[in-house]
């Protein structure tokens, strides 16, 4: 890590005291949509502290995996000490292959998944396994519901807002869901959850955490089945989690 952040207002002024305004304009509106930085020359990271801490983690890992994977350093090296810029197609496939490497430390390979096996079926365990593994809450969730051998999924809601029409709603951002959970219902394909969806009802409104609520969902085959839905609101993001009710029946993980 860096002793002193790109990130900080005084560094940045410092930059930018002598530059052409609009060169100016272009570099403070490039470093407010960066969070982290590798700088492989000087093999530091620069992270934007102003970020909640819980993200932080996830960003020095990011960073760090530009630093250790050898085909970004060895890339990235390069263009550092030149003019040219990388590929916007090869740039987003290192941002995803940082995304990537971040996780697997993270979450300690398979470590995160089999310490959740042995764990309720709830949303309470993925809050639990955040501090545990030094993740968000909304990263947990992810990897909870992503490599559960259960059928589960969890919805990604943004924070809830109220239309005159149909009063609260939360527009979904993303839903993972676990294997057996894709095999039996497929990838859900909601845009917004209201009070009238069957998710609806388990929205906290007024309060941080909904307790396990009965909810019907229909599988592929058309097959209506009872499931139970929990939810958390973070303040950032709504998580639900829904799981059929056979889902609890204990099983022996292989």
């Amino acid at each position: 890590m860096a002793t002193a952040s790109i990130f900080d207002p005084r560094r940045i002024m410092e930059f930018l005291i002598g530059k052409a305004e609009s060169t100016a304009v272009a570099i403070r509106s490039a470093i407010s949509k960066m969070f982290g930085v590798a700088d492989t020359l000087d093999n530091t990271i620069h992270i934007d502290h102003t970020v909640r801490e819980s993200k932080q983690n996830f960003l020095k890992l990011h960073e760090a995996g530009h630093l250790e994977l050898p085909a970004h350093r060895k890339i990235f090296r390069i263009f550092q000490d030149c003019e040219k810029m990388l590929d916007p197609d090869i740039s987003d496939l290192f941002e995803r292959e940082a995304n990537n490497f971040a996780g697997f430390v993270m979450f300690q390979g398979n470590g995160y998944r089999d310490t959740a096996a042995d764990h309720p079926l709830s949303i309470r365990t993925p809050m639990k396994l955040a501090s545990k593994f030094g993740a968000s809450i909304y990263a947990s969730c992810r990897e909870f519901a992503r490599t559960n051998h259960r059928a589960c999924a969890v919805y990604v809601l943004e924070p809830i807002t109220y239309h005159p029409e149909t009063g609260a709603r939360a527009e979904v951002r993303r839903v993972e869901v676990s294997p057996s959970f894709g095999q039996r219902f497929g990838r859900p394909a909601d845009t917004v959850i209201t009070r009238m969806h069957s998710l609806g009802r388990v929205l906290p409104i007024g309060r941080k955490m909904s307790r396990a609520t009965p909810v019907s969902m229909t599988d592929l085959n058309g097959q209506a089945h009872e499931c139970l839905a929990e939810a958390f609101d973070t303040t950032f993001n709504v998580l639900i989690l829904v799981y059929p009710k056979k889902a609890l029946t204990p099983s022996v993980f292989a």
